[in-house]
């Protein structure tokens, strides 16, 4: 452990050249940041999870209701042994021999076979109260952490003059503000990194993966070398559009499109803006230049920018998926496919009933729960924000119908 620590907390690695431990500590009386203040984050992760829990059931499943949240009925397949246990244990999509082997075992048609997987993936995807629910719980946070560290920043003079971020390095006292807002935002993607397996699994996952990992490292970094002026910049800088695209996706999910077309367009500019304009021109400049006539580059420094360019990466690549949607929407009238849109099966539920009626005419083995309002439907298909939250997988994605 001694040895462990030894080079995991070595000076050269943390601290600029001629800077040592010893220098952190500061002046009596002033808080200063301490590497096992990181502990903190762990419980926070777990108070966060356990808050997010209750969140969903008290606050946001209710308001969900009231906006008019309402989940797709989903048609149950018919209960076959063998094909439940090659879809629990072997794949979810058996290819075409696979499915002719089946068709022999269970003495079924290959159209019955094919659409009793289409009706089990089915039964896996979340439904629209789940997402809901975890929009709601994201924007939430994102809305309070945006509105909290505004608050303790519009008096901070790096704010307005990031020269200041390398004023006095590296004893540069810590508020017990900036302390808070800093450990609350490394504990929340602590947690949602914690539930990124449990949570509802988009197409960019590996990137959203990466994203919060990234994070993590940033935060984490930057607080033990005392870059924690550059950091609040970098989470106000994140916070400032992503409650925004929540609000947006939970108004979707209500059928509300006017107004989720509405709050995307501003999330779009948004995000463009601090993305791509504010971050790079004010937050990675700093680091990249302005720090260096504080102290020459070491380690450190260069760890701590590759992790914001690769944060940039990941903003240029948003941007372009966001760039598209905007495109089509203007120019075409109309969105139709995103890449971000959350993982389901290949054929949407209109198609689902269209399936249902030739089944019932071919062999009576399954039935029809219900009927579409086309009102609703419309409603929906015409949603800017259909393709960021509507579940899609596959090459050929559909546009499903509400109930």
């Amino acid at each position: 452990m001694g040895l462990l620590d030894h080079w995991l907390w070595r000076q050269e690695y943390w601290l600029p050249p001629g800077i040592a431990w010893e220098d952190m500590e500061g002046q009596e009386g002033a808080q200063y940041p301490r590497p096992r203040d990181l502990f903190v984050t762990l419980p926070l992760a777990l108070g966060f999870i356990a808050l997010r829990y209750v969140f969903e059931r008290v606050v946001a499943l209710p308001l969900g209701r009231q906006l008019g949240v309402r989940d797709q009925t989903r048609v149950r397949p018919r209960p076959v042994p063998q094909l439940q246990a090659f879809y629990t244990h072997h794949s979810h999509h058996p290819s075409q021999s696979e499915i002719l082997s089946l068709c022999k075992q269970c003495d079924l048609t290959q159209r019955q076979v094919e659409t009793w997987f289409r009706h089990r993936r089915n039964q896996d995807r979340p439904s629209n109260t789940r997402k809901f629910c975890e929009a709601c719980w994201r924007f939430a946070f994102y809305l309070v952490a945006f509105t909290a560290g505004l608050a303790c920043l519009t008096d901070a003079p790096w704010f307005w003059d990031q020269r200041e971020c390398w004023r006095g390095y590296p004893q540069q006292p810590v508020s017990r503000s900036h302390y808070w807002y800093y450990l609350t935002e490394l504990g929340f993607y602590w947690s949602l990194l914690l539930c990124v397996s449990v949570d509802v699994k988009r197409k960019d996952f590996k990137e959203q993966v990466i994203h919060h990992i990234a994070t993590i490292s940033l935060l984490g970094f930057s607080y033990c070398a005392n870059y924690i002026r550059i950091g609040t910049l970098v989470m106000l800088v994140h916070d400032s559009s992503d409650f925004l695209l929540e609000s947006a996706k939970m108004f979707n999910y209500a059928g509300w499109r006017k107004t989720c077309d509405a709050l995307f367009v501003v999330f779009a500019v948004v995000f463009l803006v601090t993305r791509l304009v504010v971050f790079p021109c004010k937050v990675i400049n700093t680091t990249l230049f302005l720090s260096m006539d504080v102290f020459e580059p070491f380690f450190g420094y260069y760890f701590f920018n590759a992790l914001l360019l690769v944060l940039q990466a990941l903003h240029i690549f948003w941007a372009w998926l966001i760039l598209r949607m905007v495109y089509k929407f203007l120019f075409l009238g109309k969105v139709e496919r995103d890449e971000r849109s959350d993982e389901e099966s290949e054929v949407g539920e209109g198609e689902e009933e269209e399936e249902e009626k030739h089944e019932e005419e071919v062999c009576h083995w399954e039935k029809s729960n219900g009927t579409f309002n086309p009102k609703l439907a419309i409603l929906t298909n015409n949603c800017v924000l259909k393709n960021l939250t509507n579940q899609s997988s596959g090459t050929t994605s559909r546009m499903p119908k509400a109930r």
